[in-house]
Parts: C-alpha cells; sequence; structure tokens
C-alpha cells in the first residue's frame, strides 16, 4: 500500500511539472540521486575508505588542508567581487516604444497588508495602457480575496485566483500566473515590496539595449528598510547587512562576470519568451528563485543587474527569522541537487558559480556554528590548564580572511544601501553566521520530512511612510468591490459575491 502511494505521489509531481514548471528530471519534485550522483557519491566514499585503510594518519589532516584552502578560495572569490561590483551600471538609452509589461504579486494570508501593496504598486511610472498586473491568490484563501477586491486597484490591476492543486507554494501559483499573461516582459514582486515607481522602465530600456539577444533576466537590488521598534534589533541589522553584501557587491559582481546567479525572489524582471521556454518556475522548490537563474543560464540565457531598488522589511525576530531561513537553505540544498544530476548542462562557468554561491552558502551554513562552538571549546580548554591556546597558522590565516572578506562586503554592500553597519554588528556578526548553523539542521530534517512544505513568513502593515516618497502615477482606480459576503470562485477568477440571502 504504502509503495503504491509513492508510486501515485509520483505520477502527481510529473504531471504537475508538465502542466506548471520544467520537467521531472530537472525539478525537485524528483527525489532521490541520478546515476552520475550516485557514480560520483561511490567513488568518493571508496577513495576516503581506501585512503582511510591505507593512509589513516594522515587523511584528517589532508580533509583539514582541502578545507583550508576551499573556504581561503571562497574569501579571495569574495573579494573579487567587491572589486568588479565598485563600476556603476551604465544609464541605458530609453528605448523607442515601450513594450507591454506584466506585474505578477503571488500573495498568501496577506490579507492585513494587500491594500498597501495596491497602494505602492500603483505608484509605478509606466504607461497604463502597456501594463498588465495580476494580483496571483490561493482559491482557499477568502480573506486576502475580499481585501483584495475591495482595495481601490488601477484599471490594468486584477485579481487571479489560482485553481487548488499541490503544491501549494508560491511558484506553482506563479507557473498558472504565466499562462495568463499578455506582456513581453515580466518582473514579481511580494506582498511586502515597495519597488522603485522607475524600476520598470530601467528594466525595459535595458532589455531593449542587449544586443546579444540572450538576456533573459534583470535583477533589481533589494534593500532592506530599517525596523519600526518591533523585532530583533541584532537579527534585523545583520539580515539587512546579509542582503546588502549580497545585491550590492556579490551579484553586480557576478554579473560583470556573465555568470549565472541565485536570483531573489523578487524583483526579478524577465523576458517572458525565455522564462516560458525555460519551462517557468519549479513548483515544487522551495527556492525556485535560487533554481530558475542557474536553469536560464543551462538553456543558453544570460542574467544582469539593474540599479533601481525595492525595499522590504524585515522578517523580525528569530521566531520568523527561523522558518524563513530553513526554507532559504532547503530550497539550496534542493536546487544543489536538482542542477548536480547533469552538471554538464551548466557548462564549467556554470559549475563555478553555482559551487561557489549555492555550495558554498550550503557548506557555510553547516560549518559555522561547529567552527565557533571548537574554537570557544579550544579557549576554554587552554584557559583551565593554563596554557595558551593552539594556532595553527593556516587555520588562523583562513579564519582572519574569511571573516575580514565577509565584513568587508557587507560594509561596503550596507554602504551603497544606505544600511547601518558598525564595528558592533562587526563584532556581533560571528553570532548571527553561527545561528544559520541552526537553519540548516532545521533545513536537512525538513527535507528528508516534509521536502515541499512552504515555510511562510508573516507580514505586517508598515507603521511609518515608505524608505522613498516617489510622487505616484496618474492612474485611474476602480471603486472597491462589496467584499463582506462570501465569495464565489471559479477557476483562475475572482466572481463578485452574489447577495445574500
Amino acid at each position: 500500500m504504502v509503495e503504491g502511494a509513492e508510486i501515485s505521489d509520483l505520477d502527481d509531481r510529473r504531471r504537475d511539472a508538465a502542466r506548471y514548471g520544467p520537467p521531472l528530471e530537472q525539478s525537485a519534485a524528483m527525489r532521490g540521486f541520478s546515476p552520475f550522483q550516485i557514480v560520483l557519491l561511490t567513488a568518493f566514499t571508496a577513495g576516503l575508505a581506501l585512503a582511510l585503510w591505507f593512509w589513516s594518519g594522515h587523511v584528517a589532516g589532508w580533509l583539514v588542508a582541502l578545507a583550508a584552502f576551499a573556504f581561503l578560495a571562497v574569501a579571495i572569490w569574495r573579494v573579487v567581487l567587491i572589486l568588479l561590483s565598485a563600476a556603476p551600471l551604465t544609464e541605458p538609452p530609453i528605448p523607442s516604444s515601450w513594450p507591454r509589461y506584466t506585474i505578477l504579486a503571488a500573495l498568501h494570508d496577506e490579507a492585513e497588508i494587500v491594500s498597501q501593496l495596491v497602494e505602492r504598486l500603483s505608484r509605478i511610472d509606466y504607461p497604463v495602457d502597456r501594463l498588465q498586473g495580476l494580483l496571483v491568490l490561493e482559491a482557499h484563501d477568502h480573506e486576502t480575496i475580499a481585501a483584495a477586491l475591495a482595495s481601490p486597484r488601477p484599471d490594468w490591476l486584477d485579481v487571479l485566483v489560482t485553481p487548488p492543486g499541490r503544491p501549494q507554494t508560491k511558484p506553482r501559483a506563479l507557473n498558472y500566473a504565466l499562462t495568463q499573461t499578455t506582456g513581453e516582459l515580466l518582473t514579481v514582486y511580494d506582498a511586502e515590496d515597495a519597488p522603485d515607481p522607475h524600476q520598470l522602465r530601467e528594466a525595459a530600456a535595458r532589455f531593449a539595449a542587449d544586443r546579444s539577444g540572450r538576456l533573459a533576466c534583470l535583477q533589481a537590488p533589494l534593500r532592506i528598510r530599517p525596523p519600526d521598534g518591533d523585532g530583533s534589533r541584532f537579527v534585523d541589522r545583520q539580515f539587512a547587512a546579509e542582503y546588502a553584501s549580497l545585491f550590492e557587491t556579490i551579484l553586480p559582481g557576478m554579473a560583470r562576470l556573465r555568470l549565472p546567479f541565485p536570483l531573489g525572489g523578487t524583483s526579478n524582471h524577465f523576458r517572458i519568451d525565455a522564462l516560458r521556454a525555460a519551462g517557468g518556475w519549479d513548483a515544487w522548490n522551495v527556492t525556485e528563485d535560487a533554481d530558475l537563474g542557474f536553469r536560464l543560464w543551462s538553456c543558453g540565457w544570460t542574467l544582469g543587474v539593474m540599479a533601481r531598488p525595492t525595499w522590504e522589511t524585515p522578517p523580525g525576530g528569530l521566531a520568523h527569522w527561523l522558518p524563513q531561513r530553513t526554507r532559504w537553505l532547503k530550497g539550496y540544498l534542493q536546487t544543489w541537487g536538482a542542477h548536480t544530476r547533469r552538471p554538464w548542462r551548466l557548462g564549467w562557468r556554470g559549475v563555478l558559480a553555482l559551487v561557489m554561491t549555492v555550495g558554498a552558502g550550503i557548506i557555510s551554513a553547516a560549518i559555522h556554528g561547529l567552527t565557533l562552538a571548537w574554537m570557544a571549546a579550544a579557549v576554554l580548554v587552554s584557559a583551565m590548564a593554563g596554557l595558551p591556546p593552539e594556532t595553527p597558522v593556516l587555520a588562523l590565516c583562513v579564519l582572519v580572511l574569511g571573516a575580514a572578506s565577509a565584513w568587508l562586503s557587507c560594509a561596503i554592500g550596507a554602504r551603497r544601501a544606505g544600511a547601518a553597519y558598525d564595528a558592533g554588528d562587526m563584532m556581533k556578526a560571528p553570532a548571527y553566521w553561527a545561528l544559520l548553523s541552526l537553519a540548516f539542521g532545521h533545513a536537512a530534517w525538513r527535507l528528508v520530512l516534509d521536502p515541499f512544505a512552504w515555510d511562510k513568513t508573516p507580514h505586517r502593515r508598515d507603521a511609518r511612510p515608505d524608505a522613498e516618497s516617489p510622487v505616484a502615477s496618474e492612474v485611474e482606480t476602480q471603486d472597491a468591490l462589496d467584499a463582506t459576503a462570501p465569495l464565489r470562485l471559479s477557476a483562475g477568477h475572482a466572481v463578485a459575491p452574489e447577495p445574500v440571502a
């Protein structure tokens, strides 16, 4: 009975992947190892066993040296990206005509802030006759549907209800919405986003200026707005610096090297034909954005970055941060598994980028806490014995260079993003890095027990004005619909409620 249930579940995943998303063999829906991965793991295990058998006294030292050189390479890599990211982006010429643009916002349990998102989307400065916007909602989420219908919306912004199905994830909702789009370009926003009103114009101009014809996606920088007093000052400041490091230094540096990179979950701007050719989003991957960047590259497309940002709010205290980071790391594990089934599809440059971003992120999160605990234990034992702690030169150099490169990336990124990051934040950073190991443990456990569950981050309406106060575009809004009565739903549409008898 169990075996039949597993086969049926696999068939469901195969059918859903065929309808919404990439082929099953490129998706996180396929669990287990590919033949190539099995051969690689077998060879590694056999080699390690032979080394332990013949050179048992040297293996530990070899592994430590290998790890040290690997993390030294990551530190040097980060410094190179910091230097490359210093060059400002050139201003693209204004295109002769503006392409039709689709905006997607997939929402779930966001009744409290959907009106805030609509207000922000209404400020977007783009020809209204060239805009299509869809608030993509789940059929069972009646509160958010009611709130969306009740919010005064511009004429170009509609409500689209995703039909029930598995898995219930943001990428599945986006894939369904992709079948309803009419634009040439497309962007995705989250419920808490405050995009720069001119972001679409910049993206359209950059796509028009692309002479290669292979530019598939532009990633806008995501910037964390200062918290309004709630949550954790420690977590929020470290989270903002981490975002600044990624979106202000790492991704621009990789884009300058013309390498693929993991996309952010929002404010990525696509050519719709490229997105459809790549199979859309992987509905089974809980960090569909990280996966999609590499899948676009494997299909022959390239990625870039842009200047105009999107502001977001921090997740809040540890109780909200931990589930979010658990989902991200679980998705990184899924992305690593999916793209190492046939790594030759990425080419050597794509494999390098995958290793230095997704791979390094996974390994760093796994060992940060263990490294900090080992250092603390070594110092404590040495202090109790009245002896100075042993300080291997190689390990000490790697530790200092690794921490310095991370601090430098955060400090420079925070300065560019206008975020706070001072000496006190640097001193506290190792504690934040150690928390990543806690999230990694959760992620690995959840990957085994509940691989496709989507740990949603709760959002609340901002208590103060946006970081920027752009002038709203002159767009007409429609009257709010009466959403107090129960909603009658049909696949793909929100239908106005009928009078209650």
